[in-house]
């Protein structure tokens, strides 16, 4: 057996040394944030390997969008899985709108201000305005040229109309990264969406991902997934590679844990049962907060690729 280091912090210390710290100091939760930075840039450098990225929970508007946008187009992850929501707040500042800083406010005056909550993270409803405005107009244009489309080739569709080079929507689109959103509806694009097909003859079609999907997954040599947070995002990316064995490699944070059986708080471990990891694969699960833990693993992987 190895013996346990004990961590020496140092004054300039970049974040690689830490995490190096970090795979020498044990099995606690410093080891664990170590072995996904190891997998991580492991899956990065492997050629043959497709990197699959869910993305759930506030991820967008708890400061993600800039990483996972650059991640994008350094060719780092090769699919991204999305809430809808993480859609929406991407969409938001891209057209203008933001979020905003605020602890403490009381919850009814923030709703006499028109403000809606989300933890320490405050959205106006003037910004959602915006929003609103401005996605009926791409939805206007998307129709006029077609009637039935697929929630990957809308979004596909929808990222080449928005100019930001923030955006990780317009940086998939231009990179051409598919992005699927099994949740679309489930969200302020959702609800958007439902409102112009009353009056337009434009049809969304979920079902017709399933080709897309499936031939990008057969075609993949291999496959590793970067699971931040759970829910939908995460079942999806699993199951997506269920009919050719499960995941070779992956990663997941997730403040969820796994007493109550759900699939957010499930090890990855868990997934070898359903095929939807490989026995024999490479796999680390990291229990925290994926705004404070994501961020320290890739800027550790940049020391190293």
């Amino acid at each position: 057996m190895d013996k346990v280091n004990q961590l020496n912090v140092k004054k300039d210390m970049k974040v690689s040394e830490l995490i190096g710290q970090f795979d020498q100091s044990g099995v606690l939760g410093s080891g664990r944030v170590a072995r996904a930075s190891n997998i991580l840039c492991d899956m990065i450098n492997d050629v043959g390997m497709n990197v699959f990225m869910s993305l759930g929970g506030p991820l967008i508007p708890g400061g993600l969008r800039n990483i996972v946008t650059d991640m994008i187009k350094n060719k780092h992850v090769n699919l991204i899985i999305s809430s809808g929501a993480n859609i929406t707040h991407d969409m938001l500042e891209a057209f203008g709108g933001n979020h905003y800083r605020d602890e403490g406010r009381d919850d009814e005056d923030l709703n006499a201000d028109g403000i809606g909550r989300i933890a320490d993270i405050n959205v106006g409803s003037d910004d959602f305005t915006i929003f609103e405005r401005e996605i009926i107009k791409i939805f206007e244009d998307i129709s006029s040229r077609k009637s039935k489309i697929s929630i990957q080739e809308l979004l596909y569709e929808v990222g080449l109309l928005i100019d930001d080079e923030n955006s990780f929507l317009a940086t998939a689109a231009r990179m051409k990264t598919p992005v699927f959103a099994p949740g679309l509806i489930d969200s302020m694009f959702g609800l958007q969406l439902w409102m112009f097909t009353q009056d337009h003859d434009f049809t969304v079609d979920a079902v017709a991902d399933m080709h897309y999907l499936s031939d990008f997954v057969f075609d993949s040599e291999r496959i590793g997934g970067i699971l931040l947070g759970g829910g939908l995002t995460k079942h999806y990316t699993l199951a997506s590679t269920l009919l050719k064995g499960g995941l070779d490699s992956a990663i997941q944070i997730t403040l969820d844990r796994p007493e109550a059986g759900s699939l957010s708080g499930a090890p990855l471990q868990e997934a070898k049962s359903w095929s939807k990891a490989k026995c024999g694969s490479t796999l680390e699960t990291v229990i925290g907060d994926v705004t404070i833990i994501f961020p320290l693993i890739y800027a550790s992987v940049l020391d190293k690729i």
